[in-house]
């Protein structure tokens, strides 16, 4: 039957569903709204969008699905960051959200999240049950549907914002890159809200992202890096299409490693700057990572007498951490950095904010220079060996059973396996095996005191898990 093939082409990935247009439909949008629908408790539901040109679109499909099974829809009036949709959810204590967005996919395709209560990212286990009420919509009586409202999402965000971050911005200029993506006229109008002078580039709409993916990778960011450089700017700022992510570009730096920024950010909040009321938001100094992210924020960690919480990559792991240890702040070396008195989530308009406090008090540059003086450098990079999905789970068993007691020419001190396996070695350094959630690979990471040392571990790392595959 036509239902069933649609039920089978939306598959939910680590962030929702994602799909180029021609799987993208406005019926199998309609088949996701009426399995949220079916999944949640209570009474009003949230429904944001992004830049996208089909975005507003399928945002409707959704708004009439939820209001034909009776929950009451406030539709954002304009594209949206993802992180002010999920901090509405929190903020009101609603039944929940969706959002229309493709994060930094290309223009091509468009996705859909879907955030629980709490706005935190969904479990594996909410997922589940929200693929197992794909079907098409079924309305109530029109007597019991409910309402859908247009309304301002950002005031009530930005007002909470400037509460909560301490930050006297006059004085300091930010070089903001919206990458014509849903932090455009937000990122920038929040930082301006705290007196910075807020310089702009692509922050025109164009639901082509310019023809490429609004994705804040280095390589993608350097007429930003040369703006900040040129203008001596105090930092630049930009987001990726949804404003979940952040990349902080510095004048001597360049976009500055996320794994740097993380460390110096933290460090920064536990000597209680940036926040405004630090007995509010600095409720707990410990820290939240990914397995994949560096141990430069350990160090810090240990150097203020704080704990370091690992977990699998992903940040609904991550959110799910920042709950259980009460953490002050959550990040993973993709970009994607929360702070839990604000929201356990990706927040990459909240951060900006937070970032340009801690810069317009002493420069990420110096911050980061006394960091790795203090610490010493990281080095780290990745390679992938091609393995097929169905072969990983094989691989990773059989990989238990082959790991060596010293790799190139360090022993061994301990493995973890949150995501994986995590070989930390006696001189420091360490290396990751983990499978793919998006590509028939495995991923090999390495960190360690040297690029040179980096790619010896990596050498090791592929040539222990090529001959498993």
């Amino acid at each position: 039957m036509a239902h069933d093939a649609d039920i089978e082409a939306i598959s939910f990935g680590t962030d929702g569903w994602r799909a180029t247009l021609d799987e993208f439909t406005s019926d199998r949008v309609r088949m996701v709204g009426q399995a949220v629908a079916t999944a949640l408790e209570g009474d009003t539901v949230v429904v944001g969008y992004d830049a996208r040109e089909t975005s507003p679109g399928f945002a409707e499909d959704l708004a009439e699905v939820l209001a034909g099974n009776g929950f009451d829809v406030l539709l954002s009036d304009r594209d949206i960051p993802t992180p002010i949709v999920a901090w509405t959810v929190r903020e009101r204590d609603l039944a929940g959200a969706l959002m229309v967005t493709a994060s930094h996919n290309p223009p091509e395709y468009n996705g859909v999240k879907f955030l629980p209560p709490g706005g935190a990212p969904a479990t594996p286990e909410i997922t589940a049950e929200v693929e197992a009420g794909l079907a098409p919509p079924e309305a109530v009586p029109e007597d019991e549907q409910g309402t859908i409202e247009e309304v301002d999402l950002v005031e009530p965000y930005f007002e909470h914002a400037v509460d909560a971050v301490d930050a006297d911005l006059s004085g300091a200029t930010v070089v903001y890159d919206a990458m014509h993506g849903s932090g455009r006229g937000v990122t920038d109008a929040l930082l301006e809200r705290a007196g910075a002078d807020v310089e702009r580039l692509r922050c025109e709409e164009d639901p082509t992202f310019g023809g490429e993916s609004p994705e804040p990778a280095p390589e993608r960011l350097e007429t930003l890096a040369e703006r900040v450089a040129g203008t001596d700017a105090t930092l630049g700022v930009a987001n990726d299409g949804d404003a979940d992510r952040i990349t902080v570009v510095t004048p001597d730096r360049g976009a500055l490693d996320p794994n740097l920024f993380f460390a110096a950010t933290y460090d920064a909040l536990l000597g209680g700057e940036a926040l405004a009321d630090p007995d509010a938001y600095h409720r707990s100094g410990d820290v939240v990572r990914t397995v994949s992210t560096s141990s430069i924020v350990d160090r810090v960690a240990e150097s203020h007498d704080q704990n370091v919480h690992e977990t699998p990559v992903g940040f609904k792991w991550v959110a799910d951490a920042m709950a259980d240890h009460d953490a002050l702040m959550g990040g993973e070396e993709s970009g994607g950095f929360g702070l839990t008195s604000h929201l356990r989530n990706k927040d990459g308009v909240f951060v900006a904010l937070a970032a340009a406090a801690v810069a317009a008090e002493r420069s990420y540059d110096e911050r980061v220079a006394a960091l790795l003086d203090t610490h010493g450098g990281i080095h780290q990079d990745r390679v992938s060996v091609d393995c097929p999905d169905d072969r990983k789970e094989g691989v990773l068993a059989d990989l238990e059973g082959a790991l060596p007691d010293a790799m190139a020419g360090a022993d061994v001190d301990r493995v973890s396996t949150v995501d994986g396996f995590k070989v930390f070695l006696d001189d420091g350094s360490w290396v990751l095996v983990r499978p793919s959630g998006t590509e028939p690979k495995l991923r090999v990471y390495a960190e360690a005191g040297s690029d040179e040392r980096v790619q010896e571990l990596l050498d090791a790392g592929r040539d222990l898990v090529a001959p498993l595959v």
